[in-house]
């Protein structure tokens, strides 16, 4: 039987989902079985172009119904739902980063476009999505990353109202093959912010050249350059400050994507790593047989687990957000950088169980491990975004507001906020609902009330023993703080999905075992930094836990796991 806390192709049935939403999950799912595993991973090792898929996905007009806003759309099961987005992401981890790939940068790409007031931009672009057509979004530079503040896409003037681009882009997915690419410049004749310009451009264009691509992939990560590119008011999308908050708005948009791919990847690779242990006999004994395998398999699954109830909360709050409720600015970046980490941990758990297996080339597992690594690094490192995730902690901890409860929100609507954010800053006055409330429903389970005691002194040390002057301007003591904040909103949320969804209390149980374990780990971190004061290591001792043990529990927690073995198992 499947497990219902698993995303298993089998069993899949998005019951909560309208018709067509249904049929194109179910369609992509039947295509990638029908493809098999031999043919999906030779085409990974060959680095071959998804040029198939794209044909699938034109063919069913995949991305013209996920991607088109109400807006724009010509259809009515045409709207932006993060709920379905979210749904696709998780396939596409589940069969391999690349397909995933080619669909999240056509979404960043699309996101300057959808911001724009440019009729004419918008409506080119919905055409191309419903011609199958992929997109691309231009921010980095070779010299600058993605530093906007120092581009050199150069727009000169042509004296006619007009632009000539020039200048590269690089590291920019889909630059091969984008019918439209989303460019973040800056005049040559404005200085300042005031001469951001974001337009866009066509990679079949004569002034379009492609350089190369720059990672060894089937994804094409393209460097590019564009000579002399004519640039009129209808390719222009933003100018200005709106084009540096358009930039940064769709990477609000583009990064939640990266935690449901890591939670996919992490389905499949658990499939193959628990039927490959406890199949395997050693020592007269099959390896899931000894209490270090069983250890290290339970931690991923129940890591894993929370890993989907963070991202599905997550998902409730993106889609309830407003200018009056922005709370999603806080739990984007926790999706990325501690649901894709917890991914990295889930990975690597099971690949100590498994050992030489996971580098064998007919598994998945082997493409897993490498692929799970790039999700916390793409759309800002885990230090930018734990950076980010800092400004928020003093309102979220000590500081709550009230709001009406956000309900599960799965309905067909279309998240028409997400490309009117406005300004890009701000962030210090946003406001949080009582975190405590979400542990208080669960008091009883006992780790929930352990780690509580953790994140009550997490509390103290931001009131008594918060950082000084100096050591605010230490990002290496600044990170391990936020390394605790981030455990404190992840088992929040968390929470609040078992709660709505009715969780086995076993699992949360172990699951907070775990955070526990991880909350007092970076305590000690804390303790062994070199600018920490004395009151600062004594709260670090102080804040160290033992989760609270229960063999009774683990072992029915462990029957879950162990009932994966043989329950997936992709065609050949």
């Amino acid at each position: 039987m499947a497990d219902p806390l698993l995303f298993h192709p089998g069993a899949y049935d998005p019951a909560h989902f309208d018709p067509e939403t249904r049929r194109l999950l179910r369609a992509t799912i039947d295509w990638f079985e029908a493809r098999g595993k031999r043919r999906i991973i030779e085409d990974y090792r060959s680095r071959a172009w998804l040029g198939d898929f794209i044909e699938f996905a034109a063919k069913e007009g995949l991305f013209a119904t996920f991607l088109t806003p109400a807006s724009a759309a010509e259809r009515e099961d045409q709207r932006w739902d993060t709920a379905r987005i979210a749904a696709l992401n998780e396939i596409f981890g589940f069969y391999g980063l690349d397909y995933w790939y080619a669909w999240q940068v056509t979404i960043l790409g699309l996101g300057p476009v959808w911001q724009s007031d440019n009729a004419a931009a918008r409506s080119r672009a919905a055409q191309l999505l419903d011609q199958g057509e992929v997109f691309a979004f231009a921010l980095s530079e070779k010299a600058h990353g993605a530093d906007i503040y120092s581009t050199d896409m150069l727009l000169e003037p042509d004296g006619d109202g007009r632009f000539l681009a020039t200048g590269s882009k690089y590291y920019i997915g889909n630059g091969n093959a984008a019918g439209l690419v989303s460019v973040f410049g800056r005049r040559t004749d404005v200085e300042g912010p005031d001469g951001y310009v974001f337009f866009t451009a066509d990679s079949r264009h004569p002034a379009y050249q492609l350089v190369k691509n720059v990672v060894d992939s089937s994804k094409y990560v393209s460097e590019f350059r564009l000579d002399g590119y004519p640039v009129g008011p209808d390719d222009v999308l933003h100018t200005g400050r709106a084009a540096f908050d358009a930039a940064l708005n769709t990477v609000n948009v583009g990064k939640f994507n990266l935690c449901t791919a890591s939670i996919g990847i992490c389905e499949h690779a658990m499939y193959e790593a628990v039927t490959h242990a406890h199949n395997r006999i050693l020592y007269g004994r099959p390896v899931t047989a000894f209490p270090h395998v069983r250890r290290e398999l339970a931690d991923a699954y129940v890591r894993l687990v929370g890993m989907k109830l963070f991202s599905d909360r997550a998902v409730d709050y993106f889609r309830s957000a407003g200018p009056d409720d922005r709370r999603y600015l806080l739990f984007n970046p926790m999706t990325k950088m501690k649901v894709t980490t917890e991914g990295e941990k889930v990975i690597d758990l099971m690949w100590d169980v498994i050992a030489a297996k996971g580098f064998e080339k007919d598994t998945y597992f082997a493409q897993a491990a490498v692929e799970i690594r790039g999700l916390p690094k793409l759309e800002g490192t885990v230090h930018v975004n734990l950076a980010l995730i800092l400004k928020f902690m003093r309102n979220h901890l000590l500081d709550p507001a009230g709001y009406e409860p956000v309900t599960t929100r799965l309905d067909a609507a279309d998240d028409a906020f997400l490309f009117q954010q406005g300004l890009a800053r701000g962030l210090g006055s946003v406001r949080f609902h009582d975190w405590r409330q979400a542990y208080d429903a669960y008091a009883a389970v006992p780790n929930v009330a352990r780690f509580r005691e953790q994140a009550d002194a997490l509390c103290a040390f931001v009131t008594d023993a918060a950082p000084d002057e100096q050591q605010s301007r230490d990002l290496d003591f600044l990170l391990s703080v936020g390394q605790l904040f981030a455990l404190v909103v992840h088992g929040q949320l968390v929470l609040e999905q078992a709660r709505l969804t009715g969780l086995d209390e076993d699992v949360l149980d172990e699951l907070f075992s775990v955070l526990v374990r991880d909350f007092s780990a970076h305590a000690v971190e804390l303790h062994g930094k070199d600018s920490a004061t004395a009151e600062q290591q004594e709260w670090a001792v102080a804040a160290v836990r033992r989760p609270v043990i229960d063999e009774a529990r683990s072992a029915r927690v462990w029957d879950r796991v162990q009932a994966l073995s043989g329950a997936y198992e992709m065609t050949s």
